[in-house]
């Protein structure tokens, strides 16, 4: 993985975990990186990061309105805030980071969903509105592949098998 590539990757974790903090804590996020309350795992925040965190607050009300559509039988604030976090992320990316393409929003996405969401549903919850996302835009969008946590495990249980 190219350095960008894994600064951003980093950024956009950075950039969902103020969200998430910020919403649980009801404050914008931008008044507690003024505050400096950013949790210590977080760390110092990269140009990108805030980028990110400030697009999604101030394109909130779009981004929600885009995500109402297109999440089928989800109101928005009934989705897991860490869903709603990692979606709002990955849609301001799409529809208004120009130079990264969506295909690699949607990806860094759904790999924010495994790491954060909950490991059954998240990530394909994440893909399938993402990806209905990039359909309005005229977007041609493989679906990414998510492996079933079950087919994961019985994996590492044949590989464990075949070690022995």
């Amino acid at each position: 993985m190219s350095a960008r590539r894994h600064e951003r990757t980093a950024a956009r974790s950075a950039a969902v975990q103020m969200l998430y903090t910020a919403e649980i804590q009801g404050k914008p996020a931008w008044q507690l990186l003024e505050e400096g309350l950013c949790p210590e795992e977080i760390g110092p925040l990269s140009d990108y990061a805030v980028k990110l965190i400030n697009g999604v607050e101030a394109h909130v009300a779009e981004l929600d309105a885009r995500l109402a559509s297109t999440s089928e039988n989800w109101a928005v604030s009934r989705m897991p805030i860490v869903d709603r976090s990692i979606l709002r992320l990955a849609a301001f990316e799409m529809l208004y980071v120009d130079e990264v393409p969506v295909s690699v929003s949607i990806n860094e996405a759904v790999e924010l969903a495994k790491g954060f969401g909950g490991k059954d549903e998240s990530p394909s919850f994440v893909n399938g509105v993402l990806g209905r996302i990039a359909r309005t835009m005229g977007e041609e969008v493989e679906e990414v592949e998510i492996e079933e946590p079950a087919a994961e495990a019985e994996a590492v249980e044949k590989a464990d098998e075949a070690e022995l």
